[in-house]
């Protein structure tokens, strides 16, 4: 029986986006299951955490992901529209939110259907890889649909749905693990954080194993 990696994930997480390639490898290569956990930007979950007396976190993420974006050999735009409404100057956060929520709603579903770590690769690569208005016309549904997925039924999932409160009970986890970030994988009660933690992830679970 495949073992179980879970893996708190934001959709507007840059250092997320960079992550899922090796999400992916990590059940090619190894007897384990890697389980979605979407959870809400730390900018919306957390808002002081990018407060003025913290500028200095968010501007080194905006140099830091593209380097990393370009070392490992993929796109590093910045989505157009941003996933969270946020002044970019000041890093206030709005107070509506017309899509991070959908998003990391559409998430949950796409776990519960068992393609979480799949519909994450392939909207994150819509996201940040580059695609102006990729909330506009048929971006997202020809994107996922590309899994089997269809847009209009997990839209309607999540109309009337419990998954914002999985997603809040995801967030309750993470801080229950001892971190914070994303992404997060947890293997064992044993948290590995960051996109360039993943080798050593791998590294461990080859010491339990678990190399196919």
């Amino acid at each position: 029986m495949a073992e179980l990696i879970d893996v708190y994930y934001s959709f507007r997480s840059p250092y997320s986006y960079l992550a899922t390639p090796g999400m992916l490898r990590l059940e090619q290569d190894f007897d384990v299951e890697v389980a979605l956990r979407p959870v809400l930007p730390l900018a919306v979950r957390r808002p002081d955490f990018f407060s003025p007396e913290n500028l200095k976190r968010a501007k080194y993420i905006r140099m830091d992901w593209l380097r990393r974006a370009e070392f490992l050999g993929m796109a590093g735009v910045w989505p157009n529209p941003d996933p969270i409404v946020q002044d970019m100057e000041t890093y206030e956060i709005a107070e509506e939110q017309p899509y991070i929520y959908e998003l990391t709603k559409l998430g949950v579903e796409a776990e519960r259907q068992g393609k979480g770590i799949e519909f994450a690769k392939a909207v994150s690569h819509l996201i940040f890889g580059g695609t102006k208005g990729w909330n506009e016309g048929s971006h997202l549904a020809d994107t996922i649909g590309e899994l089997g997925l269809n847009l209009e039924q997990m839209r309607a999932a999540i109309s009337d749905g419990d998954h914002l409160n999985e997603v809040e009970q995801n967030q309750d986890a993470l801080e229950a693990s001892g971190h914070w970030g994303v992404p997060s994988f947890v293997y064992k009660d044993e948290v590995f954080f960051g996109q360039d933690r993943i080798d050593t992830l791998r590294w461990r679970l080859a010491q339990n194993g678990l190399e196919k």
